[in-house]
């Protein structure tokens, strides 16, 4: 599949993900609620919710775009289909909380700094021009661009490492504080998903020579 046919097909997702969240969100609501106000309840632009869905958002379009990099860099069926896997389903995941704010009518820009909605004590703070815990800088979003075959991979791998770990952090955070139960679920997938990729990473790099 060339590079154009794979990112109309993650966009293709996205679309399909935010058009189908008003559904998912209602369908939520409505089970449950017995006539409560607060089934029905739209989060604050400060609340968890709001600040998972914005933060995630941009945290998950950084592993896309690093899966797409690492795609074209590596001929190893193995890496890519472990980047295609993830470019989709990030990207999905990623229309999707973008639609809960749209449906919210919420900003996609946090109002404040980013990871202002949960507790980030325990998680290594995000490194010079890193955005957020387990994103990568510019600099090694260019590197990865600059490498080539099981190089290229174990760079991939220790990145994707890394950015999964911050992912799950977030995600626990959802779990524990937001209030839309969807949203909820989605988190716990996250985490779940992303804990087996973990250890999948793991495993590469190890048959790599390299540990994350």
């Amino acid at each position: 599949m060339r590079r154009k046919d794979w990112l109309i097909g993650a966009a293709l997702g996205a679309v399909l993900a935010a058009g189908g969240i008003t559904a998912a969100v209602a369908s939520d609501d409505s089970s449950g609620s017995s006539g409560s106000s607060d089934s029905t309840k739209v989060p604050s632009s400060s609340s968890a919710d709001a600040g998972f869905a914005r933060d995630m958002a941009v945290h998950h379009q950084q592993a896309v775009e690093m899966s797409y990099i690492v795609r074209d860099r590596t001929k190893n069926t193995e890496i890519r289909r472990l980047a295609y896997d993830i470019a989709q389903t990030q990207a999905n995941q990623r229309g999707m909380m973008l639609g809960w704010l749209d449906l919210w009518e919420l900003p996609k820009v946090p109002p404040g700094e980013p990871m202002e909605w949960m507790d980030m004590s325990g998680m290594p703070s995000a490194g010079d021009g890193s955005l957020m815990p387990g994103m990568a800088t510019n600099a090694q979003m260019k590197r990865l661009g600059e490498l080539n075959g099981k190089q290229a991979e174990v760079f991939y791998l220790k990145l994707m490492t890394a950015h999964h770990k911050g992912g799950i952090h977030m995600a626990q955070g959802c779990v524990e504080r937001c209030e839309v139960p969807v949203e909820r679920r989605l988190a716990q997938g996250m985490v779940e998903s992303q804990e087996s990729e973990v250890k999948l990473m793991a495993d590469l790099l190890s048959a790599r020579g390299a540990k994350p």
